[in-house]
């Protein structure tokens, strides 16, 4: 899911949004869901995103069959160069048994990677930088939770990247193998009361017999600093596959570089019916460091003040001490 879908945003509706950054002080994980935020983890920060699952798949039409099987999902991602950039890899490997009932009982047992993808993002615009008018009101809890007319307005990032899929993959459409483009755009709004919506419009594995266009909408709520619930919908389109998955669940922050995670997956359809479960967890590496701003209150700068006004100090006390001895010289010269 994403921010949060990750608690770090949590901690973004509950206080003051950091400006020039999008770092924040908790994980920024896109688990539990499949949609991604719109944010990066911030500069010099590496994260890794994991979740075993098990699946089972039903279809009843002919041909009937039955899919039963376990597997892992799996990002790592970087923030490199800029706090709006962001580097990352994700994919998901799956093992099943595939059951066919129709006429004799036939299994195939599969294993692969269902996809891997390697990209970038960057965020094209912020609405939250340098928001200080959005701090909490620390005198009101409404005026905290009403409604703003700008939380309408999305932060936006693009991504851009390359599926690598290995040849006579069973999850893949027949030919399909080597690398294809990616590309997406996502949103995310930040509404007042822990509230946050996210949109994720991708076009996957371009200019082959898979091509296929997928959404995904994502909303989550936090009702504590360390507990947040999502629900999620997703529609694939394409020659190859098509269906609208729904999942629900929801994150724990085990610490401020931990989360955990749990959602359930299922769809309405019979072509298959589609039911997973997973957990999952994420963990950042924190290597982030604030911005030092030049405004003359460096170490450097303070010795040397204190130094110089050492020296005038010191300048002013020989001046002051020889005064007396040039007077008594005076004194002396005009008593004889």
């Amino acid at each position: 899911m994403s921010p949060l879908k990750s608690i770090v945003f949590i901690s973004l509706s509950l206080a003051s949004l950091k400006g020039f950054s999008q770092y924040t002080d908790v994980i920024n994980s896109n688990r539990p869901g499949a949609s991604r935020s719109a944010f990066s983890v911030g500069k010099n920060v590496a994260q890794f995103e994991v979740g075993p699952y098990i699946i089972k798949e039903e279809r009843t039409p002919i041909p009937v069959y039955e899919v039963s099987g376990f597997g892992i999902d799996f990002a790592a991602r970087y923030g490199l160069f800029f706090e709006e950039l962001e580097l990352n890899i994700e994919g998901a490997y799956q093992n099943d048994t595939k059951t066919f009932t129709s006429n004799l009982n036939a299994e195939q047992d599969r294993a692969n990677f269902k996809f891997v993808a390697v990209g970038a993002k960057y965020l094209l615009y912020d609405p939250y930088k340098n928001a200080e008018e959005d701090k909490p009101n620390l005198y009101s809890w409404k005026a905290n939770r009403q409604f703003k007319w700008k939380s309408l307005i999305p932060a936006v990032s693009i991504y851009a990247g390359a599926n690598y899929d290995s040849e006579s993959n069973p999850y893949t459409a027949p030919g399909i193998e080597g690398f294809s483009p990616k590309v997406m755009i996502a949103t995310q709004n930040n509404f007042s009361g822990g509230w946050v919506f996210i949109m994720n419009f991708i076009k996957d594995r371009i200019g082959t017999d898979q091509s296929d266009f997928q959404y995904i909408l994502t909303l989550t709520h936090s009702f504590s600093p360390k507990w947040v619930l999502f629900g999620e919908t997703q529609g694939i389109k394409s020659d190859f596959y098509a269906d609208n998955l729904f999942r629900f669940g929801g994150a724990y922050l085990a610490g401020d570089d931990f989360q955990l995670d749990t959602a359930i997956t299922f769809n309405t359809k019979d072509t298959p019916s589609v039911l997973s479960v997973n957990l999952g967890a994420s963990y950042r590496l924190d290597f982030h460091k604030d911005k030092e701003m030049d405004n003359g209150t460096s170490a450097k700068d303070e010795r040397q003040r204190r130094t110089n006004r050492k020296g005038k100090r010191v300048k002013n006390k020989d001046k002051d001490s020889a005064e007396p001895i040039n007077r008594r010289k005076k004194d002396d010269i005009d008593f004889d």
